[in-house]
């Protein structure tokens, strides 16, 4: 059982707030759900539309075709008519009505203006679709409870059983299930990994689509006591968190990547005084100021060496929500431990899609600072960069012992802080910051492997498009075709393992990406010599599905 539904319309209609009552009413019905936005950078008008896919298995992405449209506007019908399944049904407004199969004008605006508030339409279309989808009105009160505010919560009530009694049921969702999952989106579990992890400091300039973090965190503060401060642009944002974590406060910041090139010089900064900082991008497709308001994994290349000179860095990239609230956990970790920069790499379709998962296991969870808790040895002189048999220096807390001194520089330095001109202390100091790279080694997440053992195509992914690969793998091995899938969070340093197991048997390697250039690809023949003999690349500023991919793979590749 599987059914997608379309929710359209113009910005400041209120498309947002209806899709997520919506989804909050098929998740209390004990179904799993994936729903993804496609949004305007404008405050009204232009086109926004929110795709809800939901069945009695898990969802891993979105599909193109629907079975109810609920159109707000003519642009709508114009743009999503033709993805309507056959048998399915477009809901809209008696007004917009026309001769389209499947379509069911309704009077919605004209039954909320009886009401006495035109402004609940939405909700009279809300409890029409749920009729039409079968479900009862059971358990309905709590979705409303938490959606609406109490002076508005009666006539929404009011209008959704209006909606619900225009219909008689269509779709048939089997039975309605206990519900014991949540409802998260990507940028939400980041915040929420964030919390988890320790985050006491965060930092940050809004800039879509990485902001609903910062407004996660920010409306956590009093429950919480983390302090979030909304910086005047990007390059105060990363030096306060990275003032914040030297003074031995857990810190992040997150951005995407017009503001992430603001951040540049201060990476450096971070990585030569060997201050720990986690550093989220949320990509969307650029340059300069691009697509705002899409998704492109666009930024991989510019990464891995921004900054000028060389430091040691770590690059994650976040799969789904599940996996980005453990991971941000261990890039807090990791960052603490190895005292360096962590990047972990995101994306819109990442950020504003939501998807139903298990509970979060908390109790799994390690908050792991790696500071000195006792006064150190060389107290009377402290070596804050003192040169050790593996490379990590003793990270004392600034003010914590009384005579204690701790230094930091952004010039290069000798073990205590001081400014040095050595060129034998630079050769030290080097190859101290960039040995962690090798400790890194040990730490590294091989990808994840998708499909069968011994694949003849073999497809390289990473980051988000996990989820329509995975689905892609699945539909094309119950074909026959002997098909896998590598799919990398870790990318840098590179895990190899998995890559060279799998690279060595198969005929051909796709990379599927979302960029120009194959970025992914590029690295890998870099760092290995391996090299894609296909590409699936998108770069249109909107996300991958499995059916897509399957289509193009059966007409570029086998």
């Amino acid at each position: 059982m599987e059914y997608s539904i379309l929710v359209g319309g113009a910005a400041g209609q209120g498309i947002e707030t209806l899709a997520g009552a919506l989804e909050k009413i098929i998740k209390a019905k004990g179904f799993h759900l994936f729903s993804n936005k496609d949004y305007m950078s404008r405050v009204r008008g232009g086109h926004n539309f929110t795709q809800i896919r939901f069945s009695d298995s898990p969802l891993t992405g979105y599909w193109p075709e629907l079975d109810i449209i609920l159109a707000f506007d003519a642009e709508t019908l114009k743009l999503h008519s033709d993805r309507l399944k056959e048998g399915g049904y477009i809901i809209c407004d008696e007004k917009l009505a026309g001769e389209k199969p499947g379509l069911l004008g309704l009077p919605l605006e004209k039954s909320a203006k009886e009401l006495g508030n035109p402004r609940v339409a939405g909700t009279i279309a809300m409890g029409a679709v749920v009729k039409l989808l079968g479900f009862s009105t059971e358990g309905l009160e709590q979705v409303f409870q938490k959606e609406y505010k109490e002076k508005i919560r009666e006539i929404n009530i009011k209008a959704f059983h209006e909606g619900y009694q225009m219909m008689t049921p269509h779709f048939d969702c089997g039975p309605e299930k206990e519900d014991r999952q949540i409802l998260i989106s990507g940028n939400q579990a980041l915040a929420l990994g964030a919390l988890a992890g320790g985050v006491a400091f965060y930092s940050g300039y809004p800039m879509t689509p990485s902001t609903s973090i910062m407004t996660y965190l920010s409306e956590k503060q009093a429950e919480t006591g983390i302090v979030v401060e909304q910086a005047e642009d990007e390059i105060a944002a990363i030096n306060m968190a990275i003032g914040a974590s030297y003074a031995g406060v857990r810190a992040m910041t997150a951005t995407s990547g017009g503001g992430f090139s603001l951040m540049t010089e201060a990476l450096g900064l971070a990585g030569i005084t060997e201050t720990p900082l986690v550093v989220i991008n949320s990509m969307r497709p650029g340059p300069a100021t691009g697509f705002p308001t899409r998704t492109e994994q666009g930024d991989l290349s510019f990464i891995l060496s921004a900054g000028h000179g060389e430091i040691p860095r770590m690059v994650i990239s976040v799969k789904n929500p599940e996996d980005g609230f453990y991971q941000i956990q261990r890039a807090l970790n990791l960052a603490d431990k190895y005292q360096l920069l962590v990047i972990v790499l995101s994306d819109q379709f990442f950020g504003d899609s939501s998807r139903t998962c298990l509970p979060f296991d908390f109790d799994s969870l390690k908050i792991e600072r790696y500071l000195q808790k006792d006064l150190p040895e060389d107290h009377e002189h402290h070596l804050r960069y003192r040169l050790t048999e593996n490379g990590i220096s003793p990270r004392v807390i600034p003010g914590k012992f009384p005579g204690v001194t701790v230094l930091a520089d952004s010039d290069e330095h000798d073990e205590r802080g001081n400014i040095t001109e050595s060129a034998e202390m630079r050769i030290a100091m080097m190859e101290k910051r960039m040995n962690k790279l090798k400790l890194l080694q040990e730490e590294l997440q091989e990808p994840e492997y998708l499909g069968v053992e011994n694949p003849q195509y073999l497809c390289i992914a990473w980051g988000s498009t996990q989820g329509p690969v995975q689905e892609a793998i699945e539909i094309l091995n119950k074909e026959g075709i002997a098909i896998g899938a590598l799919v990398f969070g870790d990318i840098w340093p590179l895990p190899l393992k998995n890559l060279e197991k799998y690279a060595a048997h198969a005929e051909k390697i796709i990379n599927i990406e979302q960029n120009y250039l194959g970025q992914m690809a590029r690295l890998i023949r870099q760092e290995t010599g391996i090299k894609c003999t296909d590409s699936i690349l998108k770069y249109d500023g909107r996300p991958f599905n499995a059916y897509e991919i399957v289509q193009r793979l059966k007409k570029e590749v086998f």
